[in-house]
């Protein structure tokens, strides 16, 4: 892969509810971020706004609307989408889904959760197309304690194991806290793993439910190849003029991160 950029580094996450707004963004940032993100809540979004509508005239409006946007995105492995479906089934199912998202899609990237088992990850690589097929492993969302709960293993050592088996699986990468990067980044069998975070703030954000962050300067010296930030972004606060002018704060803090 080639050398990323600062921006190239930033992965914006589209926690919008239409299509048309999800459009807005992605033309308003398209030149400050790197990767566009499409989560649960846009992909049902966009699936109700053509299947839940009623007025065949106003689906095809929806419909022209997602198109423009997924030709924003471009092709191939060096697009700019993510799709955040976090897949969690049985190898065929996994398999079948990655090839939809990677070879017609053609994301740059998908996940798959590392919790359905080595075969399904391995099921995702074979068929991700030009894609880049990313391993989930413990939600940013779950403090250190709740591995014990879930996984009957502490959190940091439960992200280990999955990292691991999705190096022999195959997958080009992991979705990890800010907080297990240095763990990773420890282990010379994990190298080659590119490592994509949540959970990143800017010092001007307030906290909220993810309980592993970090900000991106952090997070960049602590190894992460690209973040995800949203409310960061989104959310400026006034000495900005916009999300454009956030995020190229962002970027200039990764920048200074990386010299």
């Amino acid at each position: 892969m080639e050398a990323l950029s600062a921006k190239d580094r930033i992965i914006f996450p589209l926690d919008v509810s239409s299509s048309r707004e999800a459009l807005e963004l992605v033309k308003e940032l398209a030149d400050h971020v790197g990767v566009f993100k499409i989560g649960l809540e846009l992909h049902h979004a966009m699936t109700a706004e053509v299947l839940a509508t009623e007025d065949v005239d106003q689906a095809i409006v929806h419909l022209r609307v997602q198109r423009e946007l997924y030709h924003l995105f471009g092709c191939g492995s060096w697009g700019s989408g993510f799709w955040d479906g976090k897949f969690d089934d049985i190898p065929n199912t996994v398999g079948a889904a990655a090839s939809v998202v990677g070879q017609r899609l053609q994301m740059r990237m998908f996940n798959v959760h590392a919790s359905c088992g080595i075969d399904a990850m391995m099921a995702a690589v074979k068929r991700k197309g030009c894609s880049l097929a990313l391993a989930v492993t413990v939600l940013t969302s779950r403090e250190e304690n709740d591995g014990n709960l879930t996984f009957n293993a502490p959190t940091k050592a439960k992200v280990l194991q999955f990292a691991r088996e999705a190096k022999l699986a195959g997958m080009d990468g992991i979705v990890c806290s800010p907080q297990e990067l240095a763990v990773i980044r420890k282990r010379p069998e994990l190298s080659g793993l590119l490592t994509v975070v949540p959970g990143i703030q800017a010092e001007w954000t307030a906290a909220n439910d993810q309980k592993r962050v970090m900000t991106p300067a952090e997070a960049v010296k602590a190894g992460a190849d690209f973040i995800v930030v949203g409310r960061s972004i989104r959310d400026f606060p006034e000495k900005f003029s916009g999300p454009a002018e956030a995020a190229d704060a962002i970027a200039e803090q990764i920048e200074n991160a990386l010299a």
